[in-house]
């Protein structure tokens, strides 16, 4: 889905925000796809053609902040980015992990938690099966079990105001993060609250449009989307050709 994404997408400007691969899980078997190699080299190919791109480690690969600082095939590793948009607003740009207490103070805990998420993506993929078998359309179990949970919820609102507070004292105009797989764009206060969500659950990035309009994509929904629509007849009665979104945002 990412690579579909980027193929659509073009970019003078990339922020990867953290957990880009999951070290938590290598440690516990070595799994790495093809496919995995293909958004490397995605990214990379991007840089060799004079995109900037900044990698900000989250916690998941918390290791690649051993290496801030230095550049992989012309990736910059750094542990936040201050980000001017096209209108002038100014942006603090952060995984978010280290505002997460039970990250930064009860680690084993978190561990726990992701072997239940990651129990929750597998079930989420047999269920998502059988709903297509019947033409039903994707559906996030993880997405739709926090929205139940009440201290869920409020973990994420908590976690959206520290977000914001911490802008705030640094003279930001707004924040962008990830983290909380919760894809959600708002204003808290003054700020512009930005979180770009996961290419895990929920599919989704943040771009910014030439004129500095931030806008939030659910690329699962888009692809949905044109799935349905099917290719228009040009006058010879042959299909219309169908030319790619081009594009120069900032993602």
């Amino acid at each position: 889905m990412l690579l579909d994404f980027l193929d659509y997408h073009h970019a003078d400007t990339y922020y990867l925000i953290g957990d880009i691969f999951d070290g938590w899980r290598l440690r516990r078997g070595w799994h790495w796809p093809q496919a995995h190699n293909d958004v490397v080299q995605a990214f990379l190919t991007k840089a060799h053609d004079g995109a900037q791109i900044f990698y900000i480690p989250g916690n998941h690969d918390e290791i690649m902040r051993t290496y801030l600082g230095i550049h992989f095939g012309g990736i910059e590793v750094v542990q936040t980015a201050d980000y001017t948009t096209a209108d002038g607003r100014r942006f603090l740009v952060t995984h978010g992990d280290q505002f997460d207490s039970v990250v930064v103070h009860a680690k084993w805990l978190a561990r726990l938690g992701d072997r239940a998420y990651a129990f929750s993506l597998w079930l989420n993929t047999w269920v998502n099966r059988f709903r297509w078998l019947w033409g039903g359309q994707y559906w996030s179990l993880s997405k739709w079990a926090k929205q139940q949970v009440k201290q869920a919820v409020n973990f994420m609102s908590a976690y959206e105001t520290v977000l914001s507070e911490e802008a705030k004292r640094g003279g930001y105009d707004g924040v962008v993060c990830g983290h909380i797989h919760n894809a959600n764009m708002h204003k808290i206060g003054p700020i512009d609250y930005v979180n770009t969500g996961d290419w895990v659950e929920s599919c989704t990035a943040v771009v910014e449009h030439e004129d500095g309009r931030l806008e939030l994509i659910d690329w699962a929904a888009a692809t949905r989307k044109r799935r349905l629509i099917k290719p228009s007849t040009s006058s010879s009665g042959k299909p219309a050709k169908i030319t790619k979104r081009e594009t120069h945002e900032t993602v």
